[in-house]
C-alpha cells in the first residue's frame, strides 16, 4: 500500500520534487501504461490542491482519447489543435491558461473549470499523451506548476 502525503507549507519546488519521487516509485518497473496513468492521475488528484480534474488524454492517430483520470466525466475525443488539450498535443508545448473562457476554442467539459494546465508527454518529439489539470480557481497554475508537471511528463514518457 502506498501512502503519499504533501506538506502544503513547503515551497512548490520541493512539493514537485516529492511528487516526482512518488510517481517514480509508483511506475518504476511497471510496463502497463494504463496502470501507470491511473496511479499517477490518482496521485496528482490526491496531492495537488485546488483541482477539479486531473488525468490523461492519449494520442491515437490525430486525436486525443480520454485516459485514466479523477474528476467528473469528461470529453472522450479531442482533435489535435482543438481546445487546450488539442493545442498542447499539436504544438508539443505546455499550455498554461489562467482563464479558460478566454482561450479560443476552449472545450468546456466541466463548466466549473476556470483555469487549466496541459503538458504534452513527448516521445521522439511527438505527443503520445497529455497530462491535463483543471481548477475551479482562475489563474490557479503558474510557471512552477508547469515546470513540475513537465518533469512528471518527462518521467512518464517511457512508462506510458
Amino acid at each position: 500500500m502506498y501512502d503519499f502525503k504533501a506538506d502544503a507549507a513547503q515551497p512548490k519546488s520541493e512539493f514537485y520534487r516529492e511528487l516526482l519521487a512518488a510517481a517514480d516509485a509508483l511506475t518504476a518497473g511497471e510496463s502497463d501504461s494504463v496502470a501507470n496513468m491511473a496511479n499517477v492521475a490518482a496521485l496528482v488528484w490526491q496531492l495537488v490542491p485546488d483541482l477539479n480534474w486531473a488525468g490523461f488524454y492519449r494520442a491515437i492517430g490525430d486525436e486525443l482519447v480520454l485516459g485514466p483520470f479523477c474528476g467528473k466525466p469528461a470529453c472522450i475525443r479531442i482533435p489535435f489543435g482543438r481546445g487546450v488539450c488539442g493545442a498542447a498535443a499539436a504544438s508539443g508545448e505546455t499550455q498554461l491558461v489562467a482563464d479558460v473562457h478566454a482561450f479560443p476554442g476552449h472545450i468546456a467539459c466541466d463548466a466549473d473549470s476556470r483555469s487549466e494546465l496541459v503538458v504534452p508527454v513527448l516521445r521522439g518529439g511527438a505527443a503520445i499523451a497529455v497530462i491535463d489539470l483543471d481548477s475551479p480557481l482562475a489563474a490557479r497554475f503558474d510557471d512552477q506548476d508547469s515546470a513540475g508537471i513537465e518533469a512528471l511528463a518527462r518521467l512518464l514518457a517511457e512508462r506510458i
